[in-house]
């Protein structure tokens, strides 16, 4: 199960780092990208995208180094809530494609907030 628990780690890891580089550092990128980032204000964007870069080293330093190993947890937790929210977020406007992806994602991150339990 600990395999399993850091193969997912790793995704998702990779997956908000993605996310969030594109928010926190490449904007104008990720506003082609995402048609919602043009409706919304660029510090929002700005706060998202360091959240999930955060969010993404939560989810593995502090398990891989062994150092306050409940932060992964906490991590998952916190981009659990951050993806049902986005999820959320798309459905009020109707975005019904952009759901798919914060499905999978919020599913991950309990999978693995469960598992570090």
């Amino acid at each position: 199960m600990n395999i399993v628990l850091w193969i997912v780690q790793g995704i998702l890891g990779l997956g908000f780092i993605f996310s969030g580089w594109m928010k926190a550092f490449q904007y104008e990128k990720a506003k082609a990208s995402w048609p919602w980032v043009k409706e919304v204000s660029r510090g929002l964007v700005l706060f998202i995208g360091i959240v999930e870069l955060f969010g993404a080293l939560g989810l593995i330093l502090p398990q891989a180094t062994n150092i306050a190993p409940i932060l992964t947890l906490i991590a998952a937790i916190g981009l659990a809530a951050i993806v049902l929210f986005g999820a959320l977020f798309h459905i009020k406007r109707k975005e019904y494609r952009e759901i798919g992806v914060n499905i999978v994602f919020f599913v991950l991150a309990v999978f693995v907030a469960v598992g570090r339990m």
